[in-house]
């Protein structure tokens, strides 16, 4: 078992099924806390592209611990369902894209000419990532274990940007050059298995 799978699964037992059980009890569906999760993104998002860096980095930490529930509440629900694993993967890209945009929208406003450029690179490449998996994936290409760096480590990466941003001010364009050059290999890496696999 890889070091990835150990981590998830022991969130998912000390953390995720205890605040899944105390959702079910209160009857909350698992789209109500995806789109419930997206909306908290979108708050933190507007606190980045305001510069706001330390409060946007503590409110995206809480949308992801409700990012995490959804498929959990799903599970222990029985609500498992193919669309509602393609709304969640929806409504993540989109979350991504929020904080990476905010910050786009801050660094243009401030004429950060570095910064704007890591925003637009990042933009590309971390959807690049996801979306070859994608493809790989509708051919039949099992692609979960591949590649470097997955949504859930560019989320990680960038939340320690941010909160970092408050007494480092370069802090979120680290994070932002850490996530396109791990992007870029995790990118190639899902090619090259995708290759291996077509051979």
């Amino acid at each position: 078992m890889t070091l990835r799978n150990q981590l998830r699964r022991t969130s998912e037992r000390f953390f995720e099924m205890p605040l899944a059980r105390a959702l079910n009890a209160l009857r909350v569906t698992p789209n109500t806390v995806t789109f419930l999760g997206l909306a908290i993104t979108a708050s933190a998002a507007h606190l980045v592209s305001r510069g706001y860096f330390l409060y946007g980095g503590l409110v995206l930490l809480f949308a992801s611990a409700m990012d995490m529930l959804d498929g959990t509440l799903a599970r222990l629900t029985g609500k498992e369902s193919d669309f509602g694993a393609a709304l969640d993967s929806i409504v993540d890209r989109l979350a991504e894209a929020l904080v990476l945009v905010a910050l786009l929208v801050f660094y243009v406003w401030n004429d950060n000419n570095l910064g704007a450029f890591l925003a637009v690179a990042t933009i590309v490449t971390s959807f690049m990532v996801s979306y070859i998996r994608a493809r790989g994936e509708g051919l039949g290409i099992t692609m979960k274990e591949s590649g470097m760096v997955t949504r859930s480590e560019r989320v990680i990466i960038m939340i320690i940007g941010l909160l970092s941003g408050e007494l480092f001010s370069n802090g979120p364009i680290i994070a932002l050059g850490v996530i396109f050059g791990f992007s870029v290999i995790s990118a190639l890496q899902r090619v090259w298995h995708i290759w291996k696999t077509t051979r």
